[in-house]
């Protein structure tokens, strides 16, 4: 059961279906880390461009269409299955039981020595959701296919973006009182996402000579009251859960849908789900990958850490609009953060950029509603924090650390990137972010203000300012703008710089 070695690795060629989503993205990152030569197939090629490394190999296909699965698999060594229909019509059932089929077929048409396969744990003997069986059904249509499939089942799976976990997040942020159903009391064995992704690459390494299937699951058994209540207490949220009998699957997807950003269908789907017992019963998979089991508070620790590394990976110029457009009211979300991010190019090089954004704050004030900052300052002292009155150690130079009125500086790169994070008295963490980029002749400068709230307060605290965000941001990346480029415009040009600069 040793690892192959790293030209074994180079010379294999693996299949991962599923890469625009969840646990595929997440497990073709970890492919590409490895040095494995990766192909990933998705029904619009351009949903993965920018997603996956340049030399992963991205090709057209669909589960329900065999003849693209064949070319998709031509050479392929190992196959991951990480697809199903849940977010279609009821129809799903239907649906993933045609993928299976098509994938198997393909499979044993082209000689793919074996599939992994991501399923979920639940026990058949009992009947279970539509769901649980279509799940545990995939896995036995792959099985026909002749080749080996290593099936690991699954509870909850613990880990920013994932399902589950984010109408957990959404349920204890947005309602400190709940009115919960019986399906909240029973067990499960959440598993953090960084464990089923040591077991997928597992399944990967390991050599078996027939199919197997391995229940995988965290240290603890729980309930899902247990990781709501666990979520709030990391967040320092208020929980309180009553429990009544009357709430049906039905009625509890309507709520769902109110309350959290799953829609009806999903959410019935899920708490279907949910309604039975979702634990190992046969021991002996994390001994045999060597996966370390996570407790479930280390597991929602980890989601959680996890969460401010990806947000800090994340660029945000891939993601929102340029040009200094105005972005639909809420912004974007990552995770439970609200972003607002805007950019505007300047006819200057990007030293000249940045240097009006590295003088910001103390004396040089913030380039727009000095006044209004002023007050926010008031009302900050008012309620115990900082104020405005700090100012900076330097009007030039930065560092690390370095405070900047109710800001401290938590990364600095000269003429490129300035992070300012919120010491001001906030329902949550704020931080503001400034990046400056090379664009053709002149530069980009993108502005993002990132609130992370806490509970409901946090919500209404975003949602109630937003009018002045708009305004006053919107102004400050204008004024840094002028600055810009009337600090690079020979004097006898200041008078273009107003028209240079809207």
């Amino acid at each position: 059961m040793a690892a192959p070695d790293i030209s074994s690795r180079a010379r294999r060629i693996i299949l991962v279906t599923g890469a625009t989503g969840y646990v595929g993205g997440r497990l073709a990152r970890a492919l590409e880390a490895r040095g494995e030569r990766l192909r990933c197939i998705a029904r619009k090629p351009e949903y993965l461009r920018g997603r996956v490394g340049a030399a992963t190999e991205i090709v057209q296909g669909d589960i329900q269409d065999r003849a693209s699965l064949e070319r998709a698999m031509a050479g392929v060594d190992c196959a991951y299955y990480l697809v199903h229909s849940m977010g279609l019509s009821d129809a799903f059932a239907r649906e993933d039981r045609a993928g299976a089929v098509n994938f198997a077929a393909a499979a044993r048409a082209v000689g793919v020595r074996r599939i992994i396969y991501l399923g979920g744990l639940g026990d058949s003997s009992v009947g279970l959701s539509e769901h649980l069986s279509s799940r545990h059904e995939v896995g036995a249509l792959l099985r026909e296919s002749g080749a080996p499939v290593i099936e690991f089942r699954a509870s909850i799976i613990i880990g920013s973006g994932s399902l589950s976990f984010e109408m957990v997040r959404a349920l204890a942020e947005r309602l400190p009182l709940m009115i919960t159903p019986r399906w909240v009391s029973n067990a499960a064995q959440p598993i953090s996402i960084g464990e089923v992704i040591d077991y997928l690459i597992g399944g990967l390494d390991r050599e078996f000579d027939s199919s197997r299937v391995f229940e995988i699951g965290g240290a603890d058994v729980v309930s899902y009251g247990d990781i709501l209540r666990e979520y709030a207490r990391q967040r320092g949220l208020r929980c309180v859960m009553i429990r009544v009998p009357v709430l049906t699957p039905r009625l509890s997807s309507l709520w769902l849908g109110l309350v959290t950003p799953l829609y009806a269908r999903v959410g019935r789907k899920l708490i279907d789900s949910i309604t039975h017992p979702t634990i190992v019963r046969e021991a002996g998979a994390a001994a045999l990958f060597g996966v370390r089991p996570l407790s479930m508070r280390e597991a929602i620790e980890r989601a959680l850490r996890n969460e401010d590394l990806e947000f800090a990976l994340t660029r945000w110029s891939d993601s929102v609009s340029a040009a200094g457009s105005e972005l639909d009211f809420g912004g974007v979300r990552f995770g439970n953060r609200l972003v607002d991010s805007r950019s505007i190019r300047v006819p200057v090089a990007p030293a000249a950029a940045f240097a009006p954004i590295a003088r910001i704050g103390g004396r040089t004030g913030w380039y727009y509603g000095e006044w209004l900052w002023q007050v926010r300052g008031w009302l900050d002292l008012l309620t115990g924090g900082v104020g405005m009155r700090r100012g900076r150690r330097d009007p030039v130079h930065i560092a690390v650390g370095d405070t900047i009125d109710c800001w401290r500086v938590e990364a600095f790169e000269p003429d490129r990137k300035l992070s300012l994070r919120a010491e001001m008295s906030l329902p949550g963490r704020a931080w503001l972010d400034f990046e400056v980029q090379t664009e053709g002749v002149g530069s980009t400068i993108r502005q993002t203000a990132i609130f992370d709230p806490i509970g409901l307060g946090g919500l209404v605290y975003w949602y109630g300012v937003w009018p002045l965000h708009q305004m006053v941001f919107a102004g400050m990346l204008r004024g840094i703008a002028r600055a810009a480029v009337a600090g690079a415009a020979p004097p006898h040009a200041t008078r273009q710089v107003r028209a240079a600069v809207p």
